[in-house]
């Protein structure tokens, strides 16, 4: 009987060892992606990063599209005709000396060959210089859009990235629970094949580490689900293979402390951008009620004959000779019904429009920064907390651990204790999720986003 309790005492404290390891089995993934890796790849692959950087591109265009208006346009035009029946006229007879008749005539000559160059040059129009300055303010605000769309791209990467880093722990903290349980339920089994424990006792055991492993397998669906959306935000395929870096979350309170100006949040600056295009679209109408005044020179050269005039001469019958004409054309516009008044009315509406628009914003961002900073704060609170909580189950499982060994509690209560710390230390997991999910809204608040690339 003496050497059945000496037993059974160490097979008690082999449970005890055995969750004495929890805390210490997590497997470590390999360093392989940080966040700033992860938001470089996204920032190179999406294809909403590349369309943007398309859109900047394009603008550059639009400016040289704008720019030609005022260069001077020069055309050449090569026009052969070839008459097969010439067309007749009748003259009065008394020029030919035949008085009282009416005689036919025909005019003109087989082939006729005309050969110009024509240039026109804009000397005012004030569509054009509107459209100049349209167009370099067309790229300004492609990119303004461009970095708008960055923006979202880091927000959403940085989001995912701690979601997976987060769920990842919480896995880690259950693998190590599930192994610790498993050693105690073979411990138990042990003292039930020995006659020094209850099978009920086992029985617990085997729900615990059912439960256990329930809890484990969702969270490992859920670090699949949380690395695909992580991966489709990184413009990765979805069957490449990641394991993120490895570090520790730390509060950063001192983000709190900083200033911030709306006006420089890229959603502003955009709009403030487009009420400019508006602006000068508006112009664009206005300059229909300005006069245009353009140059036009045209030199060229003639050939009449009654066979092809480029291989033929004055010998051949062919006559050839030049011309040429300038000219300088003025368009006074005086009435048009209205129509570019109304025109101009209805541009003034879409500003009008888009300036509450922009007062909305305003309130929306400063909505934005005041959530962002309580969020933060409580998030903040509840690390805190939570950090306290896990000390405190970690020494309440050690107590009841203590006690088991010697009679003082059941197994019932260790557990309890153990599933309570692995709840704590998940707790407090999800806290630094919650605190990292405040913390990139405060800094997209601020308008900062960028600087998570170097995070």
């Amino acid at each position: 009987m003496k050497r059945k309790r000496i037993t059974a005492i160490k097979l008690k404290i082999g449970i005890a060892a055995a969750f004495m390891i929890f805390g210490y089995s997590s497997v470590h993934a390999q360093q392989q992606v940080s966040l700033k890796e992860a938001i470089q790849q996204a920032l190179k692959n999406k294809a909403e990063a590349k369309k943007a950087a398309l859109q900047i591109k394009k603008a550059e265009y639009k400016i040289d599209e704008a720019r030609a208006g005022a260069l001077p346009q020069i055309s050449a035009n090569i026009s052969n005709t070839f008459n097969p029946i010439l067309q007749k006229s009748v003259l009065p007879g008394e020029i030919l000396g035949m008085p009282g008749q009416m005689i036919p005539v025909t005019f003109g000559t087989k082939w006729q060959s005309v050969n110009s160059v024509t240039l026109n040059q804009n000397i005012f129009d004030q569509r054009v210089f509107i459209g100049l300055k349209a167009a370099k303010s067309t790229r300004e605000f492609y990119i303004l859009n461009s970095q708008l769309t960055n923006e979202q791209i880091i927000e959403n990467v940085a989001t995912a990235y701690y979601q997976v880093f987060v769920q990842e722990e919480n896995l880690r903290t259950v693998e190590a629970s599930y192994a610790n349980t498993e050693k105690v339920r073979n411990v138990i089994k042990s003292l039930v094949d020995n006659g020094l424990a209850k099978s009920i006792d086992l029985d617990r055991t085997n729900v615990q580490l059912t439960n256990i492993g329930s809890n484990k397998q969702q969270l490992i669906n859920g670090v699949e689900v949380s690395k695909n959306a992580l991966k489709f935000y990184m413009g990765v395929p979805i069957e490449t293979s990641i394991e993120l870096e490895q570090k520790t979350i730390e509060p950063n309170p001192q983000l709190l402390g900083t200033n911030v100006s709306l006006e420089q949040r890229s959603e502003l600056r955009v709009l403030n951008k487009q009420r400019e295009l508006l602006q000068f679209s508006k112009k664009a109408t206005e300059a229909f009620l300005y006069p245009t005044v353009g140059l036009t020179g045209n030199y060229g050269w003639q050939g009449l004959g009654n066979k092809v005039p480029y291989f033929t001469g004055s010998s051949q019958g062919t006559n050839w000779s030049d011309f040429a004409s300038i000219g300088l054309a003025i368009k006074i516009p005086i009435f048009m019904g209205g129509q570019t008044k109304a025109q101009i009315q209805q541009a003034e509406i879409d500003i009008q429009d888009l300036d509450q628009d922009i007062e909305n914003t305003k309130l929306s961002l400063s909505l934005d920064y005041k959530n962002a900073v309580s969020n933060m704060e409580n998030a903040i609170i509840t690390i805190e907390s939570t950090k306290d909580n896990v000390g405190l189950a970690d020494r309440v499982q050690k107590n009841t651990q203590s006690n088991y060994q010697y009679g003082l509690a059941t197994l019932t209560e260790v557990l309890d204790a153990e599933n309570a710390l692995t709840q704590a230390k998940q707790n407090y997991a999800n806290a630094l999720l919650d605190y990292k999910q405040a913390e990139i809204k405060l800094i997209k608040a601020k308008g900062e986003l960028n600087t998570l690339e170097n995070q």
